[in-house]
């Protein structure tokens, strides 16, 4: 109920209360009430000579007798007191030694007398009403505006975004600063010809910031900014959609030059004709209405949509053509020094320690993209808030980083001997047949301390960032994701379901190897199987291959994954003291450091670097 609703009840509830109140409130305070007598009595009395008074209000009767003790009495409203007395036998004599005083009634008191019953059954009747009627009108309200959209207009200009507060990502800043210089003079490019961009498509992973982006053109161009998802045009009723795209470009025709953005456009953007709802599905009218408000019959002056998606893949082809989605601007994870760019930015509204190495976090975040990032610097935060500490060190932030990678340290699971003993040995499978193969990433830190579902885990980070990676990288890492295996069944003769994950992405990395990448030298450079996706847009089958073929293509999978396997399982026999001597130190401390390791192992073998073959002419 809302708040309204409640004041009313309880004004209602006042009232009443105050009502009975003042109707058993004596106003006389300690003097004593009159006696009622009945008109024969009254008679008797006059008669007797005992009455001083009469004093006649309406039908009431005062009456004082010598004694001044007062008494109440009343009378029929069809005769006047006079007739009353006179009908009962009393002389003309014996009514002149009484005073009668007749007080006419106030307009104001008979008005309430009169009023109030009526008065408060209106007023409870109209509030029950009310409530019914408030209903309704939320529903009408909704029924009338079920055409509209619901854009937000950004006017707040203490929440304001510039290029200065987004880190990394150069060429997209570059790309829309001339989005901004358009917007702030738009007669530089007017005079040589140029027209605006009547749409940009921000494009990448989730969480590199494609809104945050576009916040921050809406700031440095200083021009009207209205945002809405792409999912707030959809609803089950057709039209609707396409009556709210009308409404949202109509309201930013008005206030041009402006800027509208579609957060995840592909909520409606998605290709159409795959058949799905027939020819009146309400998400492809809505596209149909995008794409004429945007280039239509009607110019579309002064208005700039920008939309993000994390899926341009499948996006309509008519959205991405030239005079719609003019420009296609691709926000991808940042690379180290981004990384150390967007810390400092995070960082700036958070005390530090003097211990903070911002640098070696970077280093420790691949791949990670900027919501991560923040994600880390507010964990860390959180964590030093804890430990009742006034700045964050570098202890939480290191922290910070596996709690958001694994999850929080499990310390109330606690492991039996046995194991412990198995999980020391599987970390150590990890870790022994990572670091003494030359195109595996790094050992930093192995520990058998529980966190999220992993009873231990193995951290091993890239000491540069990579964009492409090469079949010896691949095989490499798949014999190290099967070193915890293979460690188990060399030590013990037997298996865990603790490798279940290992297994998991070991079989993953082995089929996007063989189908996705062309390493495969029986299948060749071609690549297997299409998108679920795209299959339910209408892009064909899954599945473009024979039965003959998925049958090589189990065929290899098992091939590469057991030579991984075999790779794992001679490091592991040949390097058993190693390994023994990992295990002990797991058992001991629960974490092994990357300086610590490398004291154990000796420094990691480095990959070779490539070189290009020479051409025999």
């Amino acid at each position: 109920m809302k708040p309204l609703s409640k004041n009313i009840i309880v004004a209602l509830l006042v009232v009443l209360a105050l009502g009975v109140v003042f109707s058993t409130y004596d106003l006389g305070g300690s003097k004593a009430k009159p006696t009622d007598i009945g008109i024969s009595d009254l008679v008797s009395k006059v008669e007797a000579g005992e009455v001083k008074s009469i004093d006649v209000e309406g039908n009431s009767l005062d009456i004082k007798n010598q004694k001044d003790e007062e008494f109440l009495a009343n009378k029929e409203s069809a005769q006047s007191l006079n007739e009353i007395l006179t009908g009962y036998g009393v002389t003309a004599e014996q009514l002149k030694a009484v005073n009668i005083t007749v007080k006419e009634p106030s307009a104001l008191s008979s008005l309430v007398s009169n009023l109030l019953p009526t008065l408060l059954f209106v007023l409870i009747f109209g509030a029950v009403l009310y409530f019914f009627l408030r209903q309704m009108q939320g529903a009408n309200n909704k029924a009338m505006t079920f055409g509209q959209a619901n854009a937000k207009e950004s006017t707040n200009k203490k929440n304001r975004v510039t290029f200065a507060e987004v880190a990394g990502a150069t060429e997209a800043k570059q790309e829309l600063g001339e989005i901004v210089e358009f917007l702030k003079t738009p007669k530089k490019f007017a005079d040589l010809g140029a027209k605006i961009p009547k749409g940009v498509l921000l494009m990448g992973p989730p969480g590199t910031g494609k809104t945050l982006m576009a916040r921050a053109v809406s700031g440095e161009a200083n021009v009207p900014f209205f945002h809405i998802s792409g999912s707030e045009f959809v609803e089950m009723f057709v039209g609707v959609g396409a009556s709210r795209v009308r409404d949202l470009f109509a309201r930013a025709k008005k206030a041009a030059p402006c800027i509208v953005f579609i957060d995840e456009i592909d909520a409606v953007g998605r290709q159409r004709g795959s058949g799905t709802g027939g020819g009146h599905d309400e998400r492809e009218q809505t596209l149909n209405q995008i794409l004429v408000e945007m280039d239509g019959f009607e110019p579309n002056l002064g208005v700039i949509v920008m939309a993000a998606t994390n899926r341009p893949d499948v996006l309509d082809s008519a959205l991405l053509r030239p005079g719609r989605f003019d420009r296609r601007v691709t926000l991808d994870r940042p690379d180290l020094k981004e990384r150390e760019a967007i810390l400092k930015i995070h960082a700036a509204s958070k005390p530090l320690a003097a211990d903070v190495d911002l640098k070696r976090i970077a280093e420790r975040t691949p791949g990670m993209a900027g919501a991560d990032l923040m994600n880390i610097m507010n964990e860390a935060a959180i964590l030093a808030a804890r430990a009742d500490k006034k700045e964050t060190s570098q202890t939480e932030l290191l922290e910070a980083i596996e709690k958001v990678m694994l999850g929080p340290e499990r310390k109330s699971h606690i492991l039996g001997e046995e194991e412990r003993l198995v999980t020391a040995y599987h970390e150590a499978g990890h870790a022994v047949v990572g670091h003494l193969l030359p195109y595996c990433d790094d050992v930093h830190k192995v520990s058998i301390i529980a966190r999220g579902r992993a009873a231990g885990y193995t951290m091993s980070i890239p000491d540069e960032d990579r964009k492409m990676h090469s079949r010896n990288e691949f095989y490499d890492d798949l014999a190290m994701t099967l070193g915890g295996y293979v460690a188990e069944q060399e030590i013990f003769g037997d298996f865990t379901t603790g490798a279940s994950n290992d297994l998991q992405k070991a079989t993953a990395m082995a089929r996007e190897l063989v189908t996705q990448f062309g390493m495969s030298e029986l299948l060749g450079p071609r690549t297997y199987g299409n998108d679920d996706d795209h299959a339910y847009f209408g892009r064909g089958e899954a599945r473009d291959y024979s039965e003959k073929i998925a049958e090589q293509i189990d065929s290899e999978m098992n091939r590469v994954l057991a030579d991984a396997l075999q790779k794992a399982r001679e490091i592991v026999r040949k390097h058993r003291v190693q390994l023994d001597k990992i295990v002990g130190e797991l058992l001991t401390k629960e974490t092994i450091e990357k300086e610590a390791f490398e004291s154990l192992l000796g420094p990691s073998i480095k990959r070779p670097k490539v070189t290009v073959q020479a051409v025999n002419a």
